[in-house]
């Protein structure tokens, strides 16, 4: 040797702790990735998928923001239920700038013999559009398309009602008093979403059409919308927002829906925001699991490196600085898995913006989100910590002769502490990463609750399936024999496979039985006794003769009609809805008007759980009865005191009682139900329900829908059937975006499935290299080897079982509110093939190690 030796406390020069590592690090990976494919793949698609979606996610919302002049059709939008603004409203509004108005509601559009159909009616004034442009087919300028001609109103229409009634551009229909000409159909409406999902098609008529049906009457179910486009210099975010508060300071009572620009549809906006937290959960879900497969690659790692490990520690090197090199290569290869999710990701929305943009009825502005590329990146780092330091860490305390014998007897030990406490650390970032990033933090406990539970089950039932194979009899034939001692043996492969397979069955079963649910509760036929037809907007003056119509029309039929207006809830307990913390599951009875009714005798469908009804003749102050559940989402119980704005009025009322409603049988019901005296006088329309005891056939509903747009055109009817179809198609399209999401942590699954597989292929060919030597056949291999993975996967798929169903239970009836049915036939399924595939990838490793001459490893033993 030669040179001298460095002096003691002092650091060679050039050989700084920090850089000797990374460059022992990027030295050994010079010889590839090999063994980490799996280990990329996990990182990159849990990464993939959470970086896509928030990204996604970000480019949605930013879109709205961007286009939300266009979405309000001004800088700002006042909305007015059931009654048109004041002319001092009206005056102050044009105050603050250029106001145009739009009218909505839903119609019935008659076209003679070739039946009615159900329209969602958009009148629009001259100035319309304001922002944006109207798009139709074939082109036609607003004065020409809405004009007065040969006694009939023109109008644009969907392509959809043309198609549902057979009828082309140019054909005349009537809807309510007034005859309306087709003249175009509609191709694009620059404020479509502002007004949200439809039951019906668009039809877009003149104001003057609208006035010429006759369907605005006191109490019609009708929307006023005055857009307002300020002045530039007012029409600063800060503006925008003082211009809001002054209107409600000026106009306490008017009770209108005030949004601008930077919030044009908040509902809108916070689905995106629930949605974008379930689709993130179910790419943490797939890291998570992945975070499996980087364990098992990071064991298979250290297996193959045990040599150089070795040699390390025989030359001197610390316990730790080996640790540190390995841990610093793990780390490296991360960096690339993640980059590869990151730039897949990152890319997403300008994919589907290139791909699908000119479809979206939504904008969608592409972007590179920082914050959210950040995020993903955190999630990266900290998963690949986490189930890469216990491994890494066990090496540590290992002496050289105990990491050769490893390959006999493998030691189980704890890392040290610094080790248990890095894992904290980082174990502990995720979870707060977790719940910081979520928009809802209710479920990120559960998830981490749900996940947690998991890995701690799994890792028993791994120690009880070894522990009761140590305990079984040992069987006679070689092969059971064999396949019973692989399950308990020191080394075995038994705590990766149930770990791996146990969390791929678990979430097979959870989707499954979660998507039989949703459908079930989307598709199931209709409650017994329920409704077949609504019919809304009945004026209060023929409400009597219009009951007497449907009892000649049905005479089969049992008859339902209550009192309905639209009233807006202001105050609970004196406080502002607006400073209402209420739990999510009921915070939408504060965003908008909501129907209510009064009635001097308790509704059906409905039980009275605490107070009292008030007699039919009740003369006090106002009083109002509350659904029970609501009521305990928004902290009101007896006594409490409500104000609801109705027809621009302010009405308080105190809770009387609390009932607890069957939502689910579609019966007439009400959040709200006041008591007669708190609307006397006021105007308002009636609401009808006609139910077949035995239900009813096309033909009987479509002669009934016919009769009642001709005879009663102001009357808008609504077949349940129809509108639950409509209902469906919007959320079997949910179901199907789901399914595609959840593939994801489904595909991870198998990933570390094949992982887990190969971390213990060095075991399996030594021991296939022994077993050969001393006489066994490949065949008797084969059949030991099939009877310990389908050993061990059936016993795992039975916890994935009762664990998946455990999960799907809770999800279907805490977090979706929906009744629960255990179908276990497509979970029983997919449970089957999940352990069918199990089995085939170990015996096609299997089979790989048994096609080893044993000659090329004896030499090595």
């Amino acid at each position: 040797m030669h040179g001298t030796l460095s002096t003691p406390g002092k650091k060679p020069r050039g050989a700084a702790f920090p850089p000797l590592i990374l460059r022992l690090a990027l030295r050994e990976l010079r010889a590839g990735l090999r063994g980490f494919g799996i280990f990329l793949a996990c990182i990159a698609l849990g990464v993939a998928a959470i970086a896509g979606v928030s990204s996604l996610s970000r480019s949605l919302t930013e879109g709205i923001s961007r286009e939300g002049r266009r979405i309000l059709g001004g800088d700002m939008a006042f909305s007015l239920l059931q009654r048109e603004a004041s002319d001092r409203e009206r005056a102050y509004l044009m105050s603050k700038g250029s106001v145009a108005s739009v009218a909505t509601m839903r119609a019935m559009a008659i076209a003679g013999d070739k039946g009615s159909a159900l329209v969602e009616l958009k009148a629009v004034d001259g100035a319309y559009p304001t922002v944006g442009s109207l798009e139709t087919d074939p082109p036609v300028p607003t004065t020409d398309l809405f004009a007065l001609r040969d006694g009939a109103y023109g109008a644009a229409v969907d392509s959809a009602l043309l198609a549902r009634l057979d009828l082309k551009v140019g054909d005349r229909i009537k809807v309510g008093e007034a005859a309306i000409d087709l003249r175009a159909s509609l191709v694009s409406e620059p404020d479509k979403i502002a007004n949200g999902i439809g039951f019906g098609p668009r039809l877009l008529v003149s104001q003057d059409a609208l006035k010429a049906t006759g369907l605005v009457q006191p109490g019609s179910l009708v929307r006023w919308t005055y857009r307002v486009i300020v002045p530039p210099a007012q029409s600063t975010d800060l503006g925008l927002a003082a211009i809001a508060e002054d209107a409600k300071r000026v106009l306490p009572e008017a009770g209108w829906d005030i949004r601008d620009r930077v919030n044009a549809d908040p509902r809108f906006a916070r689905n995106i925001e629930r949605f974008t937290q379930f689709l993130t959960l179910v790419g943490l879900t797939a890291l998570l699991v992945g975070g499996v497969g980087v364990a098992n690659a990071v064991r298979g790692f250290i297996d193959r490196k045990r040599a150089s490990i070795a040699t390390l520690k025989s030359l001197g090197a610390p316990g730790g600085q080996v640790v540190v090199l390995y841990l610093t290569q793990v780390l490296l290869i991360a960096a690339i898995g993640i980059l590869i999710g990151l730039v897949v990701g990152g890319a997403l929305p300008f994919l589907v913006t290139g791909l699908f943009g000119h479809l979206l009825p939504i904008p969608i502005q592409p972007t590179l989100a920082g914050t959210e590329l950040g995020i993903a990146l955190l999630y990266g780092i900290l998963t690949a910590l986490v189930f890469a330091l216990l491994p890494l860490g066990r090496a540590h305390d290992i002496p050289v002769s105990g990491l050769f014998r490893d390959q006999i007897e493998p030691e189980r030990r704890w890392p040290r502490r610094r080790y248990i406490l890095a894992l904290g650390i980082a174990l502990a970032a995720l979870v707060g990463l977790s719940v910081i990033a979520a928009y809802d933090r209710r479920i990120a406990f559960m998830f981490i609750a749900a996940a947690t539970a998991s890995f701690v089950l799994l890792r028993f039932v791994a120690l009880g399936i070894m522990a009761l194979a140590r305990r079984l009899p040992r069987p006679h034939r070689t092969a059971p024999r064999l396949a019973l001692a692989n399950i308990h043996r020191p080394g075995a492969l038994t705590p990766s496979l149930v770990l791996s397979l146990g969390l791929g069955i678990t979430l097979l079963v959870t989707l499954a039985l979660i998507d039989s649910n949703l459908t079930r509760q989307l598709r199931q036929t209709l409650p017994e006794h329920a409704p077949s037809f609504f019919f809304l907007d009945i004026p209060n003056a023929q409400a009597d003769a219009f009951e007497s119509f449907l009892k000649q029309q049905a005479p089969d039929a049992s008859m339902e009609r209550v009192p309905m207006m639209r009233g807006r809830l202001v105050t609970l307990r004196g406080v502002p809805v607006s400073e209402i913390k209420a739990s999510e599951d009921v915070s939408w009875v504060l965003d908008g008007d909501r129907g209510i009714t009064y009635a001097r005798t308790p509704p059906e469908g409905s039980q009275l759980v605490a107070g009292s009804w008030w007699p039919e003749d009740y003369r006090g102050k106002p009083l109002v009865s509350f659904d029970a559940k609501i009521a305990e989402g928004l902290g009101l119980k007896l006594g409490d005191e409500v104000t609801v704005n109705v027809l621009g009025r302010n009405l308080t009322a105190t809770i009387a009682n609390l009932r607890q409603v069957e939502w689910r049988s579609l019966g007439i019901n009400f959040v709200m139900v006041f008591s007669p005296n708190t609307f006397a006088g006021a105007p308002h329309t009636h609401l009808a329900t006609v139910t077949f005891p035995d239900g009813s056939d096309a033909a009987t509903d479509a002669r009934l829908l016919r009769s009642a747009a001709l005879t009663y055109p102001m009357v808008t009817s609504i077949r349940v059937k129809d509108a639950l179809e409509a209902v469906d198609d919007v959320v079997s399209q949910l179901v199907m975006a789901i399914r595609g999401a959840s593939s994801i942590a489904l595909i991870a699954s198998l990933l570390v499935l094949a992982g887990a597989l190969a971390a213990g292929h060095r075991a399996r060919l030594y021991d296939a290299v022994v077993l050969k030597t001393l006489g066994a056949t490949r065949g008797r291999l084969v059949l030991a080897y099939a009877l310990e993975y389908g050993f061990l996967g059936a016993a795992t798929a039975i916890f994935g079982l009762l664990a998946g169903s455990l999960a799907a239970y809770l999800i279907t009836t805490r977090v979706m509110n929906l009744s629960f049915v255990p179908d276990l036939s497509g979970a029983i399924l997919a449970s089957l093939l999940a352990v069918l595939v199990s089995v085939c990838l170990g015996l096609l490793g299997t089979w790989r190690i048994l096609s080893q001459k044993p000659a090329l490893y004896l030499r090595d033993l």
